[in-house]
């Protein structure tokens, strides 16, 4: 009998920030558009306009006393007490995030130590051995910390690691930039560990591809829309029309890659789970991918979370698998032998997807 290793989930976790942002909190912001000219519509209207394009209803801030690193470790312990290990067996720590550790009211980020090392010195791993490293991949980046470890798995060169998307895009939001209320903060991590088994399961096949040669700088850092704010402190800026436009041009076929190179069928996928970016963009990449099996989108295919958690870049994810696999999203309940699908694209321009079988 043929034996498999297989890259399985042991263990989820997430932190959801306790700060409620509902669009009502925006009432009184005053914003601003890319030409620095100030928006005459009310800050209500831009919210509602908001809502019904990406679905977003209210998101999530950290405290100002937490940081990137510290709600990633709350979600990590999480992971490791759902996997029921010793944390000191853990063999990688693979930390997403773009931004690092940006306290309260500070100018910049904090990039060293690593957040992964913060994170295994909160964690108290004293194992040498577990080697903790950053990836700066824009919003697909857990996706692709989940891709490297199934690498060294395969490799045998690592049995467990653990793999976090986190993020704090609150601290690097421009409070006069109407994409400010897209944008979230929060954590995912899960537990990962190479199985030797008789049937085929966990990590069947990936895509990922990195679009730069037009496209690098659709998700950027820049000025305030406010030029009366200093302008020498940089925030998130991106080029919505051309991140909309790549997302549905090129996600779908790299799914499609992904998923015939599995060896599966389009119609035993059970789940997607797709970063959460923008409600409508999310259902019409995936609408497309049908489409190029020639078959509509069947419902209940797409969890989503956007509504009342926004957009956290690399934890949304991580942070909706935790979700539906605790079953904590209504009409949405995870069975072993399932099919799914991990999918993201963001900053780079990069996206990529991984087919799952619970």
């Amino acid at each position: 009998m043929m034996n498999y290793l297989n890259t399985v989930i042991i263990g989820t976790g997430s932190y959801i920030p306790e700060v409620i942002m509902p669009n009502t909190a925006f009432g009184d912001w005053t914003f601003y558009d890319k030409n620095n000219s100030r928006i005459e519509s009310s800050a209500e209207e831009i919210a509602e306009k908001l809502e019904a394009i990406t679905g977003i209803k209210e998101r999530r801030y950290i405290r100002e006393n937490q940081t990137t690193s510290e709600i990633a470790a709350i979600a990590s312990k999480r992971a490791i007490e759902n996997a029921g290990i010793d944390a000191e067996t853990i063999d990688q720590i693979i930390f997403a995030h773009n931004y690092g550790d940006i306290k309260h009211s500070a100018i910049q980020g904090d990039f060293v130590p690593s957040l992964a090392a913060r994170v295994k010195n909160e964690l108290k791993i004293k194992n040498i051995n577990c080697v903790a490293y950053d990836v700066i991949f824009g919003c697909p980046g857990w996706v692709q910390g989940f891709i490297q470890a199934t690498h060294y798995i395969k490799a045998e060169t690592a049995k467990r690691c653990l793999i976090i998307g986190a993020e704090a895009l609150s601290r690097v939001s421009d409070k006069y930039d109407r994409d400010a209320m897209i944008f979230s903060d929060g954590a995912g991590a899960v537990v990962v560990e190479g199985k030797t088994e008789h049937q085929k399961r966990g990590v069947l096949h990936h895509a990922a591809q990195s679009h730069t040669l037009n496209e690098t700088y659709y998700i950027y850092a820049g000025p305030s829309n406010n030029p009366a704010v200093n302008q020498s402190r940089t925030k998130i800026k991106m080029q919505g029309r051309k991140v909309y436009e790549l997302a549905l041009t090129a996600v779908p076929p790299a799914m499609k890659d992904a998923l015939d190179n599995s060896g599966k069928l389009i119609g035993e996928l059970k789940m997607i789970f797709i970063h959460q970016a923008n409600e409508k963009m999310d259902e019409a990449i995936v609408k497309r991918f049908y489409r190029l099996y020639n078959k509509p989108m069947p419902e209940h295919i797409m969890p989503m979370s956007i509504g009342w958690l926004g957009n956290s870049s690399v934890a949304t994810v991580p942070t909706l698998y935790d979700l539906v696999s605790k079953n904590k999203i209504p009409d949405y309940q995870l069975f072993a032998g399932d099919l799914i699908m991990f999918v993201s694209i963001g900053a780079g321009m990069h996206l990529n997807a991984i087919v799952y079988k619970v």
